[in-house]
């Protein structure tokens, strides 16, 4: 594979032109790329300046026989994600991606495609691979309402619940250590953080209150993903994070969604194992490396 298989652009538009079929075609293995580039299209069109490199947002696709075999997107803050290549592959775009310049702060893919870019990058950068992100990715097959179901119902979260969803999304963030969250919630900074655009739903016990939530993106090439699901520790071990999930992934079923997803955390077996009682299965692991460039020398 040579480099100049790989066409880069900053314009998103053209991008998904030739490869949004691309991405809608395997829409749970993609669908943090179909999530993240939905929200960099509907974001402002914008050069942005970024410390690590010479342009805030670019889209590669790489090419052979005039088909899209795999696509990668660099976001304002550093972010690389990327969807599966073979070790072969990886190691191109980052000796491709090196050589123009580029200085992702991190990256996020499939475990093999990340674990193979990670350490192409070090070989030509220099730069130290630091894991930090780590994950089951299920799909669901088919919806099994927990039993028995905890008493209560679910109800779509409002204006008017704002600031308990605020309060809960950092509470989550708290939970698994997603700083970058933490940073931009206590900073006021509500609609630049990752959960501005999910629509949220909590499970009331029985006299109204809420005892667990769940969110759900928005469908994008038939796609929504649930995330995040919290429930406060002191009302685990109940169900209610179970019926809250079954709740969001049911409306997403209903809205016409043909690819339901969520991500876990592979170290909680409770909540692998609750996720498919209620019936998803395991597609993937995924895995993030952060990049730690060093400081320059002195003179």
């Amino acid at each position: 594979m040579r480099p100049d298989d790989w066409h880069l652009t900053e314009d998103v538009d053209a991008f998904l032109a030739r490869a949004g079929d691309f991405l809608r075609s395997r829409p749970a293995l993609h669908n943090t790329p179909l999530t993240d580039i939905d929200k960099l299209r509907a974001g402002p069109r914008t050069r942005g300046t970024d410390p690590h490199g010479p342009a805030a947002t670019v889209f590669g696709r790489l090419e052979a026989a005039g088909q899209v075999r795999a696509i990668f997107y660099r976001t304002p803050r550093g972010r690389l994600g990327l969807t599966p290549l073979s070790a072969e592959q990886a190691g191109t775009l980052a000796a491709h991606l090196a050589g123009l310049g580029h200085s992702p702060s991190n990256v996020i893919a499939d475990h093999d495609t990340a674990t193979a870019f990670a350490e192409a990058w070090q070989r030509h950068t220099g730069a130290v691979p630091v894991p930090f992100w780590r994950t089951h990715l299920y799909r669901l097959r088919g919806l099994t309402p927990p039993q028995p179901r905890p008493e209560g119902r679910g109800r779509v979260a409002g204006e008017q619940d704002h600031e308990h969803v605020v309060r809960w999304c950092r509470e989550f963030c708290v939970d698994v250590g997603e700083n970058v969250s933490i940073a931009a919630i206590d900073a006021g900074s509500w609609a630049d953080s990752r959960f501005a655009d999910r629509h949220f739903t909590f499970w009331e016990t029985p006299d109204g209150i809420p005892a667990s939530m769940a969110a759900a993106t928005s469908m994008v090439g038939g796609m929504i993903r649930v995330d995040p699901v919290y429930t406060p520790s002191h009302l685990r071990g109940r169900g209610y994070a179970g019926a809250v999930t079954v709740e969001v992934s049911r409306a997403a079923l209903a809205a016409g969604a043909t690819d339901v997803v969520l991500f876990t955390d592979p170290a909680n077996p409770t909540s692998n194992a609750l996720y498919q009682r209620i019936g998803y299965v395991h597609v993937a692991d995924f895995t993030g490396y952060e990049f730690s460039y060093g400081a320059p020398e002195a003179g």
